[in-house]
């Protein structure tokens, strides 16, 4: 872990509890949330593949799968310039330069970034809002992470297909509401889904996230795994929930 990062006196350093690993974040702008920690264990990434995730942030997912996995390339690619200096910190503070790189770029812009079905996994923790109406500052770091303003969900799908391999995977993390606009996108680009999990608070309430994975050119046939529990009472995790969060096992 290098020590001679610069940190800004409006940041903070957050342990991801992987290997010592730690994130830099502004928490006026954006700060990662636990949705990206899920879609960070519900991705699989085999030894020595090479992965995009599409809209990266600070580039918590890149960070937690080199923590994670025994992948052998995590990019990041984000449009906001501010969020990918900050990433570009947090690789070094991890020394993390050999395996995980951050661009800047339009997710819309895919195709003329990568070379065409060169990825064998692509993720995204995409803005869940699909209406920016009422918006106080529609160009905030808060508003683009979380309302379709630069990029809709076809973007993000639509770039999935650009650069995934035929057999390579797709993983996203999103809301219930939108699981059918999801589930007709993803056929519609030929990323044929074939796993979802949906995320609830308690076992009594509704889910309030899904996971998917879709695969590139796949057959049709569709997995429901069991849900997902976060809190077994307030403010107490699940087993399941506390080892994704503080020690799974490694990929």
């Amino acid at each position: 872990m290098r020590t001679d990062i610069k940190i800004n006196d409006y940041e903070r350093v957050d342990d991801l509890h992987r290997d010592g690993y730690q994130i830099i974040q502004d928490p006026s702008r954006f700060c990662f949330g636990v949705d990206a920690v899920l879609l960070s264990s519900f991705t699989r990434v085999k030894k020595g593949e090479c992965v995009l995730d599409l809209g990266t942030g600070t580039g918590i997912i890149p960070i937690l799968l080199a923590a994670k996995t025994k992948g052998q390339q995590f990019i990041g690619l984000e449009i906001q310039e501010e969020s990918v200096e900050m990433a570009l910190r947090s690789v070094d503070l991890n020394e993390l330069e050999d395996r995980v790189s951050i661009l800047h770029g339009d997710i819309k812009e895919v195709g003329a970034l990568f070379h065409k079905q060169t990825f064998d996994v692509v993720t995204s923790n995409p803005p869940y809002m699909n209406e920016g109406g009422g918006l106080v500052n529609p160009h905030s770091a808060k508003a683009i992470a979380r309302h379709e303003i630069l990029c809709s969900l076809e973007d993000i799908v639509a770039a999935a297909d650009k650069v995934l391999h035929k057999g390579g995977r797709f993983y996203m993390i999103h809301r219930p509401h939108r699981l059918t606009d999801i589930m007709v996108l993803m056929r519609q680009y030929k990323l044929e889904p074939k796993r979802l999990r949906f995320i609830h608070p308690f076992q009594d309430k509704a889910p309030t996230m899904v996971l998917v994975e879709g695969i590139k050119g796949g057959n049709p046939m569709v997995k429901v795994e069991p849900p997902l529990i976060i809190y077994s009472e307030a403010g107490k995790y699940t087993q399941e929930a506390f080892d994704i969060y503080y020690g799974e096992g490694q990929a």
